[in-house]
């Protein structure tokens, strides 16, 4: 038995072949295998969560993996990803220009205020109800 075949992955693929099948591979083309399967493994994640959900008699697996790509991106899959990442970002600054606009109001309400006269959003009398 060659060492390839003591490889772990590459023995965990004969395993699933049947024996007259198992003997019939060189030394090069378990190589070559062996670079085939290296390909499609994941390898490590910043974030690798996985389990097990049972629902009634099934069982569901889930998977989130999250982490840096580091592969090459087709055109399509480039186009993609500044959209997605222009989206996230537009939304990211209309959050904060929201929130600095609510700080503002509350703050110039605080104050006493008013910049129409007899006319309230009603942000502050709510925001005086929370916490005042």
């Amino acid at each position: 038995m060659s060492n390839l075949q003591q490889d772990p992955a590459i023995r965990s693929l004969l395993e699933r072949m049947p024996k007259n099948i198992q003997t019939t591979f060189t030394d090069e083309q378990l190589a070559h295998l062996k670079i085939a399967i290296g390909a499609r493994q994941w390898g490590n994640h910043a974030v690798d969560f996985r389990g097990v959900v049972k629902f009634f008699k099934y069982r569901y697996y889930y998977v989130f993996l999250a982490g840096r790509n580091r592969r090459e991106l087709s055109t399509k899959e480039q186009k993609i990803a500044s959209f997605t990442q222009a989206f996230i970002l537009s939304m990211a600054v209309t959050f904060v220009i929201l929130f600095i606009l609510l700080v503002l109001y509350l703050i110039k309400s605080a104050l006493g205020i008013d910049i129409f006269e007899g006319y309230s959003f009603g942000v502050w009398s709510r925001f005086k109800g929370l916490f005042g």
